[in-house]
Formats: C-alpha cells, sequence, structure tokens
C-alpha cells in the first residue's frame, strides 16, 4: 500500500519554493524522490507473471539493456525499446534506487561488413557514424544516457575468455576454426522462450545474424556460435587462441554483463524479438560459465506495428525517427506516444496517432505556460478573493493524481493509467484556472507536482533544434 495522504503531502510538497527578484516561484527538484511505501510490481518474462521487485542489494538495480547494431540508423521500433529503458530506469529513480544502466553497441556483425563493403569504409567509419546518430537521436528524445555504451570490439579480451571457461567445462567445442555452444547441455534451455525443444524439429534453435544457417561443422544444428572463423584476407577479424576470427552475437552481451555489472543482474531489457534466440542464448552461455543466474528480472516491450502491420522492410512501412520527427513537436509527441502507452502490448503508429500525440502535448503546455505566469505574478487571477478556500480543492486533486500516478507506476509501469492521473490534474489546472481561483501560490504547487510526475514521463523538455 501507499502510504496515507497526510504523510504522502509532506513529501510531496517538500519542494524548496523560493520568491524570484520579478516576484515569481522558482520551482527547484524535490528533496525526497519518493514517498512509496509499499510494492512495487514488474512482469517477469521467465516467470510469466507480475513480481514485487526486489532488487539483489538495497537501493541499488544493476540494469543492462540491448543497444542497437550500428550499422545504420536505429528504427522507431528501436525508439520504442530505448524509451521503454528510459521509463524503466526514471521510475526507479522516482522510486529512491541508485540505478547502474549499461547499454551495449553491437560494432562487430555482418550486416556491419556489409555496409562496410558497400560504403567502401572502415569498421571505426560506419560504426562511428551510426552511435553518433543513435546519441542525437537518444537527445532529440530526452532519453537518459546510459552510465556506459560497451562495444563488443573493446571486449575481444573478454568474449575469449569467457569462450575458452565454456569449452573448459564441456559447454562449447571448436570446429574447423569455429566455436559452438552445445544446447543439449544446458538443460534449462527454452525456459525464458517458453519452447520445449525436445518437440522441436532439429535445426529450429538459435541462428542470429553473426550465424551461418545450416553450417555443417556443428555437432547439432541447434548449436550456436561464440566465435566465428574468418579468413586470412577478411576485412574483420581478431587473433585468438581458436585462431582469426570474430565473435559471435549473444556471446558480446554475456560477455559484457560479466565484466560490468557482474554474473547476476537485477534487470535484462529488450525488445520482445529478442527474447529468442539472443536472450535465451545469453542465459545458457552465462549461467553454464559462472554456475550463477544471469538476471533477476527480464523485461520485453512489444512490436510497433505500422498502420496495423508490422513494420519491416519487405513491406516498405519501415520507419527510422529521421523519417517521423522532423520537427520538435514530432519528437516529443513521439516520445508521448510510447511512454505514454501500455509497454508491452503491441504499439500501432499512424499519422492520426502523431497527431494525436501532439494536440495533448500542446494542451499541457498551455496549462504550463498560464501556470508559470500565475506562479510568477506576470498574471494575476480574476477571483482571486476566493482563491484560499478555493485552493484547498485543487490541492486534493494534487493529492489524488499523485497517488493514482504511483499506484499506477507500482502496476508494472501502468503508464495509461499514470498518464490518465496526470490529465486529471491538467483538467481541474484549467477549470480552476478559468474561474480565476488560482493565485501564485497554488499555480507554483501545481507546477510543481506535474513536474514530479514528469520525472517519470520525461515529455516537458526543449528539443536540441541542431538535429532538424
Amino acid at each position: 500500500m501507499l502510504v496515507p495522504m497526510s504523510a504522502f503531502m509532506v513529501n510531496v510538497f517538500k519542494y524548496q519554493t523560493r520568491r524570484s527578484q520579478s516576484g515569481g516561484y522558482d520551482r527547484a527538484l524535490p528533496t525526497a524522490m519518493s514517498a512509496l511505501t509499499g510494492d512495487v510490481f514488474i512482469y517477469n518474462s521467465l516467470s510469466r507473471t507480475k513480481e514485487v521487485f526486489k532488487p539483489i542489494t538495497e537501493n541499488k538495480v544493476t540494469f543492462y539493456s540491448c543497444g542497437p547494431t550500428v550499422y545504420d540508423y536505429a528504427h522507431i521500433g528501436n525508439f520504442r525499446a530505448f524509451l521503454t529503458y528510459d521509463v524503466l530506469k526514471r521510475w526507479l529513480l522516482y522510486c529512491g534506487y541508485n540505478v547502474e544502466h549499461v547499454c551495449n553497441l553491437t560494432d562487430i556483425d555482418d550486416k556491419i561488413i556489409l555496409k562496410m563493403n558497400q560504403d567502401n569504409k572502415s569498421l571505426e567509419e560506419v560504426t562511428n557514424t551510426y552511435a553518433d546518430a543513435f546519441f542525437e537521436d537518444l537527445d532529440v528524445l530526452n532519453i537518459i544516457k546510459a552510465g556506459a555504451y560497451p562495444r563488443a570490439t573493446e571486449h575481444i579480451g573478454d568474449i575469449e575468455a569467457m569462450i575458452t571457461k565454456l569449452i573448459k567445462k564441456g559447454f562449447a567445442y571448436e570446429s574447423q576454426g569455429s566455436v559452438y555452444f552445445r544446447v543439449t547441455e544446458f538443460k534449462d534451455y527454452g525456459r525464458l522462450a517458453n519452447r520445449d525443444f525436445n518437440q522441436d524439429e532439429v535445426g529450429a534453435g538459435g541462428f542470429g545474424p553473426n550465424e551461418r544457417r545450416g553450417s555443417g561443422d556443428k555437432e547439432n544444428a541447434r548449436d550456436f556460435v561464440l566465435w566465428k572463423r574468418c579468413g586470412e584476407h577478411e576485412a574483420v577479424g581478431y587473433d585468438s587462441v581458436f585462431g582469426r576470427g570474430r565473435p559471435g552475437w549473444h556471446i558480446e552481451c554475456s560477455a559484457m554483463i560479466d565484466k560490468l555489472l557482474g554474473k547476476t543482474i537485477d534487470i535484462h531489457a529488450g525488445g520482445v524479438d529478442l527474447v529468442f534466440p539472443h536472450h535465451q542464448n545469453e542465459i545458457a552461455q552465462s549461467e553454464c560459465c559462472s554456475g550463477e543466474p544471469l538476471c533477476k528480472y527480464w523485461v520485453h516491450n512489444g512490436f510497433v506495428n505500422i498502420n496495423n502491420e508490422k513494420m519491416s522492410k519487405s513491406l516498405k512501412n519501415f520507419k527510422t525517427l529521421r523519417d517521423i520527427a522532423t520537427t520538435a513537436n514530432d519528437a516529443r509527441a513521439f516520445r508521448f506516444m510510447v511512454v505514454s502507452a501500455q509497454y508491452r502490448g503491441p504499439l500501432n503508429f499512424t499519422p492520426d496517432t502523431l497527431k494525436a500525440a501532439i494536440s495533448s502535448l500542446k494542451r499541457i503546455d498551455r496549462v504550463i505556460g498560464r501556470l508559470d505566469k500565475l506562479a510568477r505574478g506576470e498574471e494575476a487571477p480574476t477571483a482571486a478573493s476566493d482563491t484560499p478556500r478555493k485552493a484547498l480543492d485543487l490541492k486534493e486533486v494534487m493529492e489524488t493524481s499523485v497517488e493514482a500516478f504511483e499506484k499506477a507506476m507500482c502496476d508494472d509501469m501502468n503508464t495509461p493509467r499514470a498518464t490518465a492521473a496526470l490529465f486529471s490534474l491538467i483538467g481541474a489546472a484549467e477549470k480552476a484556472m478559468k474561474g480565476g481561483l488560482v493565485d501564485g501560490k497554488a499555480a507554483n504547487d501545481v507546477l510543481i507536482t506535474i513536474r514530479r510526475m514528469d520525472q517519470v514521463f520525461g515529455i516537458l523538455y526543449t528539443v536540441p533544434q541542431s538535429y532538424f
């Protein structure tokens, strides 16, 4: 349960409010992040149920999320995932946790090598170009940066060491210069994906973008590559104890998690398309190597559809953020559209949904603009004499709105209900201002409450104009 209203309001209004020289009110950050004393629930893809969130270490959360493969501009499906990570991180920060977040960049991959050949550029030229673009996209969407963005090419030694350990323990084998993971040796294989591979046809498992389907040098068609051999004259390769080659897709994340966050982490996040094979294979590698669980809570977001069709290049409905965000309003609206939707379900993108998001943001901006003028003394209420009595009603709306917001977020980040709580306060403020019933102090309190909720939504920001 949440704390009682009286205690909650003590915390909400523990903001430092001071008069500026112009006679208005300036707003500062809260002195306490949250008044929550009850349970926070997160849907765990591994157990397929909502679970009470309890990190391994009190007040600290270790968090790993899958980042982009930097060979092209990220598409809006990718950014739905990155925005989901952002809301989750903001919510954990709101709840008072210290969050240690790592997001990888896949900078060695067959798609990257193909791009190098097409554009006649080096690996660094291709990956740096699109990594820089990725960080620009994060800024335009107001996404809080991770603490680290490791690249696979920076961890070749760690990858080699993990593969060597898996070979020694009998979970991996060398074959014709490549190294493969023995899927049959991991008895829990398929649990995350909820698949029984004893019932599947041979060849049903394990392929990722760095693998050759039907490779004849495997013991079993389900085995997946850890180290992929390459010829002496191939553009990208690394010398190792296994011979010249490059890492498989799955082992990169396992090695970086172990190096930067430890053997067992609190949260691993990614798109639902990564459940199998990528995340299932991460579990197999990491747990066979360490003998410990890789992760407590697996968080996966749903797909983005375009006009009710799955987004794909074959359908020619593939959209990058740069395709749809041609103005600052577009960028903020895309963020709002994503963060206000239930993260686990499919999200349908159409021009109309973006327009609706723009309209909602304009309404919020109008209310904030007028509240700010009232708070700064630049505008006076028309019925100031009634304000002390009527302001109490608005205070009650602030109480109930934030309580509803926090209850919604505690329920597996139910942002549709959290958004409804925000708009209940927006509507009440509109009505009160229309009746001239909001003085400077009341306006300032409403602004503080809106911005408190926006610590999680992240929709009130200035978009970098240089992006456009």
